[in-house]
């Protein structure tokens, strides 16, 4: 996954995502946050080497941290009564060596605070004055 559309293809062929995907950041972050298409209940990511993941692409590495920070809450905040004390319906785990976790946990974290802030920021209601 060096390049936006490597990340893109890895995705959707290893998820097998619907025809109608549309090869971008929007679309990456709706197909991962449904996978009605897959038949499993819980769903596991697991991506290997990931320092060199966009490694050339700073804002598109945080843009996917971002999307894998998003979705997961998301699916964590759907469980139904049944599946309290499995784990997460979908889990993304990030494979390193250990000299690269610590900063790669920082830049993650980084990547979950913008987004974070992004959303406050778009909620936030503006105040105008009247016309």
């Amino acid at each position: 996954m060096v390049d936006v559309d490597g990340v893109f293809e890895q995705f959707s062929d290893a998820l097998r995502f619907p025809s109608y995907f549309g090869w971008n950041w929007p679309a990456l972050s709706e197909c991962l946050s449904d996978l009605h298409w897959l038949p499993a209940r819980r769903y596991l990511i697991i991506i290997e080497n990931a320092p060199c993941i966009l490694r050339e692409n700073v804002d598109g590495r945080a843009v996917l941290f971002s999307i894998l920070a998003e979705v997961g809450r998301r699916w964590a905040n759907s469980y139904e009564p049944d599946d309290y004390g499995m784990g997460p319906l979908l889990h993304a785990t990030l494979l390193c060596d250990e000299q690269d976790a610590e900063s790669l946990e920082q830049e993650i974290a980084s990547a979950h605070t913008a987004s974070t802030a992004n959303r406050s920021a778009i909620r936030k209601p503006t105040s105008r004055s009247p016309s």
